[in-house]
């Protein structure tokens, strides 16, 4: 008898399971909190470009869209994805799947972009770049979840290599960090010589986080290029620039340092007796008008820093998600993204920005040369603006771009 019960039981749950859901206890995608999460560099070497200021740029954002949409609260989460792809995709996968996120955003460095964009697709949920910047984003590994919003490698190494190479200086040296990042830059900045008839003398690679760069800077000082281009970030960047001014590099005239990856929080940390002259491209600086110097002082207030451009990239595009959200009224992520892309960004931190259909965000990017100290009139005014660099100059054509939707 018992037996006999356990099967009836069986059959009705799996009845009562092939029912219909009531609409009442369906979850449509607009139900619930929409859900942010940071993920990034919180403690070694990247953490000034993104790090907290990141989070902190992501809660000014939401408090100043009134801390809802659609009715219903905007919550942030952050973590800390110690420099693993590993490590970040799992985060992300968790956020998704068992914590309800909508968007996860910063995502630096390049190999941990490149790792979250793929389990974005694989979720179907929306994922902003602003800290991980390798063109592959939204070239080869593009993909409809993914918006690469503050800048990527072509248009920071590129337009920084046009304009070294219209003062001459067309032969060029690669000390590159090895892992997705440096090798984007240096590819999209070989790329910029070569098309512009300069000639590559070679390169070297140095792992990520070396503290002992002197056996390769040693390597670039033979070259005898013209330029030795620094093809890595943060604490790299800022490691390669000190140790090269120790051999001297800059002072002996003979060959240039070129930045192709350089954020302000870099240039705070050298210091503007050993970056003076730099040529660098960005996507934002703080002391550009008044209304970048507007938010910068409100974010300043909060963090006693300046904010990078990762910094300012995660404020606007969370708007604009946020505002996305609200127009569309809808969270679902196909709705939203369509709702982003035929809407253009307007704000502080870009004019007439649009995104394109691979994700790329093209918008206004700045050639500036770093100040001599006796020409800087305050904290962190580092740079003096050379150009402003169109967006359709500044990035890959999207008929170039290599995308396969």
């Amino acid at each position: 008898m018992r037996t006999a019960l356990n099967c009836v039981r069986t059959l009705m749950s799996a009845a009562a399971l092939a029912l219909p859901v009531p609409a009442a206890w369906a979850q449509p995608v607009t139900d619930g909190p929409v859900k942010i999460g940071v993920l990034t560099d919180m403690t070694s070497l990247f953490s000034d470009i993104g790090g907290q200021g990141s989070a902190v740029a992501l809660r000014m954002a939401v408090e100043d869209f009134g801390g809802k949409v659609l009715g219903k609260p905007i919550e942030v989460l952050q973590a800390d994805h110690q420099n693993k792809a590993d490590i970040a995709a799992n985060k992300a996968r968790e956020w998704f799947d068992v914590q309800g996120v909508d968007m996860v955003t910063d995502l630096l460095p390049s190999s941990v972009a490149l790792a979250v964009s793929d389990v974005g697709r694989q979720k179907n949920k929306v994922v902003i770049v602003n800290g991980g910047g390798t063109s592959k984003l939204t070239g080869e590994a593009c993909s409809p979840n993914t918006i690469h919003y503050t800048y990527d490698t072509y248009a920071l190494s590129a337009t920084t290599v046009n304009a070294l190479m219209a003062q001459g200086l067309d032969s060029w040296f690669f000390l590159t960090v090895d892992y997705a990042l440096g090798h984007a830059l240096e590819a999209d900045a070989t790329d910029a010589v070569k098309l512009r008839g300069g000639k590559v003398a070679g390169a070297v690679r140095h792992p990520i986080n070396a503290s002992d760069l002197a056996a390769f800077l040693l390597q670039a000082q033979g070259s005898k290029a013209k330029v030795i281009g620094l093809a890595d970030a943060g604490g790299d960047f800022v490691n390669a620039v000190k140790q090269a001014e120790q051999f001297g590099l800059r002072k002996s005239g003979k060959q240039t340092l070129a930045g192709l990856h350089v954020f302000i929080s870099d240039i705070h940390s050298v210091g503007l007796q050993h970056a003076q002259g730099m040529l660098l491209t960005t996507g934002f600086y703080w002391n550009l008008n008044e209304t970048t110097r507007a938010w910068s002082r409100r974010f300043y207030e909060k963090t006693r820093r300046m904010p990078t451009m990762v910094h300012a990239g995660v404020y606007s595009s969370t708007m604009h998600y946020l505002n996305a959200i609200k127009a569309a009224g809808s969270k679902d992520p196909k709705v939203v993204l369509a709702k982003m892309r035929e809407t253009p960004i307007n704000d502080f931190f870009a004019t007439n920005g649009r995104i394109q259909p691979n994700g790329r965000m093209v918008h206004d990017m700045l050639l500036v040369e770093v100040k001599k100290p006796s020409e800087s009139k305050e904290p962190w005014d580092y740079y003096d603006v050379k150009a402003v660099i169109p967006g359709s100059q500044a990035f890959i054509p999207l008929n170039k771009s290599g995308c396969k939707l």
